[in-house]
């Protein structure tokens, strides 16, 4: 009986053992166990090796067996292993698929440049590759189409027929174009209507609180002061101006130069015409716009008005009754400190402060006329990008964003990439309504100017660490933030921001400065081309980023800060690291 009992007992206590065993948290306790032996057969076998161990400078002497640390090895083979044999598949599956995308992605980024470079072919090794051909490339959407784009801005910057301004609309990009609005008289006449009332321009972005005071109207009014009906008209009056060129005026300052310049021709109803301008002095600009501002930007009149100017340069007529004027006739503090228009009333009373100096908004500036002023005349100047500069663009995004694009690109396809590739048919939607997005950046993007250098002569030089000390606190308010475009002429300040593992720099390739040289001899160094083209890349860049910090020390910074405070970026603030004189 009592050996009855006991066997049932047994089977029970199996039972028992059988179910805990399928039982979840003692499935944990004995893979638990398992990684302890695991564990203590590697303390066994190191210790097997030194023979002995420290503690606390004393030497104590280990002596384990051969068989003990055999066995340990046998238990380590057999027991430790715990991913299911599946799940290592499925990791390899996935290391696997994740190399055939970078492999896709560095293809394509290469298949990019050289579309850029246009020595894209059918014999391209990358394509043959990636199973394309020409025609089939998806889309980079870090690239802007400049022929596209060109054509676009000319047709917004000119009148179509007797109109008072050109075809401006509450739409932006291509879509007026699309064939059945061209053919429908109701939207025709509401185009009309719109124009009459005054639309405001499309290089303008957001509305009014998002802008300086006024700047939409005052955008608008300017281009009606450089586009006469006729320019033929005797009323109609001129200033022709080049740019600065002496070797210590860099495009800063021609900028705020040309601004006074423009100031005294609204001031005097003349037209501006710039002349003259040796940045574009090189082999980069081609035909009528090299020597230009035209060259990097739609010129600031039309063409009608610059061939009346320069037939009116040559009569001594026209000069004596004041019809036509040049550089010549105003002194220079008339053109850097005169007069700013005032046909608009003061609108820069109405500024509101969103700069930021040591952690508090600077409400007040010495020269706020001339703060609101300079950024109406560069905004206007810069209003449309030519195609070089659209160019231009497009070769420092791919250089700096185009392998995180090609990526992007890649994985959106989810696996079907032969079969997403080859179906790339553009749709109406593509071609009008997405018509006026910009090209792709990695938002949210911080840009940071560091200036220093010679800059020393004029303001107080802030090092690098304290810029950064700024895009923390924008951080810490803003935490999904990790990428800087980073402009500066210090290689110094480019070592540094390696340091900065937490951030991701981009930067325009280009030598920089190694020691304090004056900036006229850095650029010489660079020769004409790439001391204007890096530049006016940085800026642009700097203008679609959407935080800002610099010095407003430095015109530049000051320049920049006026472009985008009429992009629509006033919200966005801007942090300096220090005063200017004029604060």
């Amino acid at each position: 009986m009592e050996a009855i009992n006991q066997k049932s007992l047994e089977r029970v206590v199996s039972q028992k053992a059988l179910q805990m065993g399928s039982w979840f948290p003692c499935q944990i306790c004995v893979a638990g166990f398992l990684c302890g032996v695991c564990l203590t057969s590697l303390f066994l076998a190191a210790f097997t090796t030194l023979g002995k161990f420290e503690l606390g400078g004393v030497s104590f002497p280990i002596s384990i067996s051969t068989s003990l640390a055999n066995s340990s090895s046998d238990i380590l083979s057999q027991e430790c292993n715990f991913v299911p044999r599946a799940m290592e598949n499925i990791n390899d599956s996935t290391r696997s698929g994740r190399k055939i995308d970078d492999e896709r992605a560095s293809l394509l980024y290469s298949v990019w440049g050289s579309l850029l470079t246009g020595s894209l072919n059918e014999e391209n090794e990358s394509l043959r590759k990636l199973g394309l051909n020409k025609s089939n490339v998806p889309n980079a959407p870090h690239f802007e189409s400049c022929e596209s784009k060109a054509r676009l801005n000319k047709r917004l910057d000119k009148r179509s027929g007797n109109e008072n301004f050109p075809p401006w609309t509450s739409w932006k990009g291509k879509l007026e174009l699309y064939p059945a609005a061209v053919t429908n008289e109701r939207f025709s006449y509401y185009k009309h209507e719109a124009a009459s009332l005054g639309d405001f321009p499309p290089w303008i972005t957001g509305s009014d609180e998002e802008n300086y005071p006024l700047t939409r109207k005052v955008q608008r009014d300017i281009w009606l002061h450089q586009h006469p009906l006729n320019c033929k008209d005797p009323s109609v009056r001129f200033l022709v101006a080049d740019w600065e060129r002496e070797p210590g005026f860099g495009i800063g300052a021609q900028l705020a130069g040309m601004a006074g310049l423009f100031a005294i021709a609204i001031n005097e109803k003349r037209v501006l015409i710039t002349n003259y301008y040796n940045r574009a002095d090189h082999d980069g600009c081609k035909g009528s716009s090299q020597s230009r501002w035209s060259c990097y930007f739609l010129p600031e009149t039309s063409q009608e008005c610059r061939d009346r100017a320069f037939e009116l340069l040559g009569s001594e007529e026209a000069r004596k009754k004041g019809i036509i004027k040049d550089k010549q006739n105003y002194s220079t503090k008339e053109i850097w400190t005169g007069y700013t228009p005032t046909i608009w009333g003061d609108p820069w009373s109405f500024l509101q402060p969103t700069t930021d100096i040591n952690g508090r908004l600077l409400s007040y500036h010495r020269k706020m006329d001339r703060r609101w002023w300079r950024a109406q005349a560069v905004r206007y100047l810069m209003r449309f990008q030519s195609k070089y500069t659209c160019g231009l663009l497009n070769v420092a995004r791919h250089a700096a964003f185009g392998k995180d694009a090609a990526a992007m690109v890649v994985k959106s396809f989810a696996g079907e990439w032969s079969k997403g590739v080859t179906n790339n048919q553009r749709s109406d939607i593509e071609d009008f309504v997405w018509s006026n997005h910009k090209a792709w950046i990695p938002r949210p993007l911080l840009s940071m100017h560091v200036r220093m250098g010679d800059k020393a002569c004029e303001m107080r030089v802030v090092e690098f660490e304290e810029y950064m000390a700024l895009a923390n606190r924008i951080r810490r308010r803003f935490p999904h933030l990790n990428s800087v475009w980073l402009s500066t002429e210090m290689q110094e300040v480019i070592d540094k921001s390696k340091g900065y593992t937490h951030w991701k720099f981009y930067y325009t390739d280009v030598r920089r400065q190694v020691g304090n040289i004056t900036m006229a001899t850095y650029e010489a160094s660079l020769g004409r081309e790439t001391s204007t083209n890096y530049p006016i890349v940085n800026f642009l860049m700097a203008v679609e980023a959407d935080f800002f910090i610099g010095a407003l020390g430095s015109t530049w910074c000051f320049l920049i800060d006026g472009m985008r405070n009429t992009g629509g970026k006033v919200m966005a603030g801007y942090l300096s690291v220090n005063k200017d004189r004029f604060w």
